[in-house]
Order: C-alpha cells, then sequence, then structure tokens
C-alpha cells in the first residue's frame, strides 16, 4: 500500500520499532548520516546502518546487506532508503527477502517499477519524503512545510536602542 496521506505516514512511524537505513554514511556531511543520527538520538527507532563499504557509524553496527541484518536481527519494520533510484528494484528485492514491512523512499528516490514492485509484494510505501522530517513534523519539531526557525513572529525585531 503506498502512504500518501500524513495519518497514514503517521501511523506507520508509531507502529514501527526498527528501522534498517540503506545507504547510510558515517560522512557527517551527507543527509544520510544527518538523518541516521537524528533518527538514532531524537526517535524511540531501533536504528542500524546497512553500508557495506563500512563497519560502524558513531558506535553503532552496520550491515553490508538487509539479508544480514535480517540474519541476525530479524524483519526490520521500516527499510529506510538512500540509493539512486536505479538501484531501488535491487533494493526493494532485498527488503521482501529480508521480511521488511515497510520501505520508505528519500526524497529524491522515486523509481516507479521498484514502487510497484513493493506495493505488490504487500509492503507499507512511502515515497519522496524524508522519515526525520516526517518524524518531527509529527511531533512537534516542524512545520508542516518542513522549516523550523524559532521564529513566533514573520516580522523582524526592531532594534534595541541604548
Amino acid at each position: 500500500m503506498i502512504l500518501k496521506t500524513p495519518s497514514e505516514r503517521r501511523a506507520l512511524l508509531e507502529r514501527s520499532k526498527s528501522v534498517a537505513m540503506v545507504g547510510a554514511s558515517a560522512n557527517p556531511l551527507r543527509p544520510s548520516y544527518t538523518v541516521f543520527s537524528y533518527l538514532r538520538t531524537q526517535t524511540p527507532f531501533d536504528v542500524s546502518p546497512i553500508n557495506p563499504t563500512i563497519s560502524e557509524i558513531d558506535g553503532v553496527k552496520a550491515y553490508s546487506s538487509l539479508a544480514e541484518y535480517a540474519k541476525e536481527r530479524g524483519a526490520p519494520d521500516v527499510v529506510d532508503v538512500f540509493r539512486k533510484p536505479t538501484e531501488l528494484v535491487d533494493v526493494v528485492r532485498e527488503a521482501i527477502a529480508a521480511g521488511a514491512k515497510a520501505i520508505w523512499l528519500q526524497y529524491g528516490v522515486i523509481n516507479d517499477d521498484a514502487i510497484r514492485m513493493a506495493d505488490e509484494a504487500g509492503l507499507a510505501v512511502v515515497v519522496d519524503r524524508c522519515m526525520k522530517v516526517e518524524f518531527a513534523r509529527f511531533h512537534g519539531g516542524l512545520t508542516t512545510s518542513g522549516l523550523n526557525s524559532g521564529l513566533i513572529t514573520s516580522r523582524l525585531a526592531r532594534p534595541q536602542t541604548p
């Protein structure tokens, strides 16, 4: 089922406990690191990186594949994907084989064949959304636009006179 509404995405986040992040990076300048770090430290999710080129991120063991993850930890509730759209069909195949319940495709990670495959396999599918942004939005950290400026008003503060 393709989750299109905010309430469907929120329900997925509320029922999920484990997240396997395919393409997580140990490089703090990469969005996949930022999302990994946020989900690991600011949410109740048990987040594991899936990346064959690293052994760990911030002390959290990295798995070389979803199969390795599932063998050791069981099926993930959500597979959060930071990969090129051309690699998605293979990632979806791995997610299905690992017994994942949902696949979350980050901003710009769109492949119609992979989406259809995941949907037909019965996975909950989130397309072109950021898990970090959605979690924060549903828990008071962001507005619907995904921004949190900290401002209460749109007007600039008047300069203070000494």
